[in-house]
């Protein structure tokens, strides 16, 4: 654990250059005093770890010191080229860099570990697109992943019911489910784009002060959860067998299938739960509660059970059950 801790320590600062113990402390989640113990254990070890005093002090590495990838595990190796996604990269513009990369980081392997890319090859590959859904990545993604490198200012001009043209600030992109995503700050707050939506993107020749503090994946996360949750509103009563209350995940999003099981209430005789589930219209909950068949039962509301007993009647009669129980 400690040897992974030096490492770490080491490479932060070959990468980030003068770090405050503080700072370390922070990144290592550890406390400043581990820091200090660190630092000297280093220093012991003929790591040139130096620190400069002063209000801008703090630990750094003697000018043209490096370390190299020689202490890097078959394991770590090999994680480190499953987490290079090649699909993704292209369609940002960037498959160039990334094959650049990856060859200089075989290269600097110990001679042990340089098969690690293929292993890993051979063995997993990242199917970005969704399934029925095009490939190609939207025409103007590279251009809009460009202004986000670079921290400039684009004119937006998105497709809705009717096109918008907004002055966007490119903060990052999201792949989800195969389709991208802009995030954006605008006048007013963090917007987000669907890319194949964005019919323009010209840069107005202006660039933006990033803010630090913005946290992309957390900003995705909570964004995400809210589009979900908005997307239930209504709700309906239904009367749910023990298959159908497994069977429920299969059909409804998670955040209505969580809620459904919170609001359950005792099973009856058979087994049978009545709960209230939320669904984004009457028109989607027929779809998904017909999927359930016969382990469900509609209570309420009654224009929704009224629908599912026709199409009970029509199944019916169309197996030739009339009459029949």
């Amino acid at each position: 654990m400690r040897a992974s801790r030096l490492i770490s320590l080491v490479l932060l600062l070959q990468s980030r250059g003068t770090m405050t113990a503080a700072e370390l402390a922070r990144e290592l989640e550890v406390s400043d005093r581990t820091v200090y113990r660190d630092v000297l254990a280093l220093s012991a070890a003929g790591i040139p770890v130096y620190a400069d005093r002063g209000r801008r002090g703090g630990y750094r590495l003697m000018d043209g010191y490096r370390t190299r990838l020689t202490g890097l595990s078959r394991a770590e190796a090999e994680a480190l080229f499953l987490a290079g996604l090649d699909g993704p990269a292209g369609q940002l513009g960037l498959a160039d860099v990334a094959a650049s990369a990856r060859l200089k980081v075989i290269a600097a392997l110990p001679p042990g570990l340089r098969d690690a890319a293929a292993r890993t090859g051979r063995r997993f590959h990242l199917d970005v697109p969704g399934w029925f859904a095009d490939a190609e990545p939207p025409p103007l993604l590279a251009a809009l992943a460009g202004a986000a490198w670079e921290d400039r200012t684009v004119r937006l001009r998105y497709r809705r019911r009717e096109e918008v043209v907004r002055t966007v600030e490119p903060y990052g992109l999201v792949l989800k489910a195969g389709v991208w995503y802009l995030v954006g700050r605008v006048e007013g707050g963090y917007r987000t784009y669907r890319v194949d939506r964005v019919v323009a993107a010209d840069p107005d020749g202006g660039t933006f002060a990033r803010d630090d503090a913005f946290d992309l994946p957390a900003f995705w996360a909570e964004k995400a959860a809210e589009f979900v949750e908005s997307l239930l509103a209504e709700s309906i009563t239904v009367r749910l067998s023990p298959t159908g209350l497994r069977a429920l995940r299969f059909v409804a999003e998670p955040p209505a299938v969580r809620r459904a099981r919170e609001a359950a209430g005792e099973p009856d005789g058979d087994g049978w739960v009545v709960t209230r589930l939320p669904v984004e219209s009457l028109e989607v909950a027929f779809g998904q509660v017909l999927r359930l068949g016969p382990e469900v039962e509609v209570l309420d509301p009654p224009s929704l059970r009224a629908r599912m007993a026709e199409a009970a009647c029509r199944l019916s009669g169309m197996y030739g059950l009339e009459g029949q129980r």
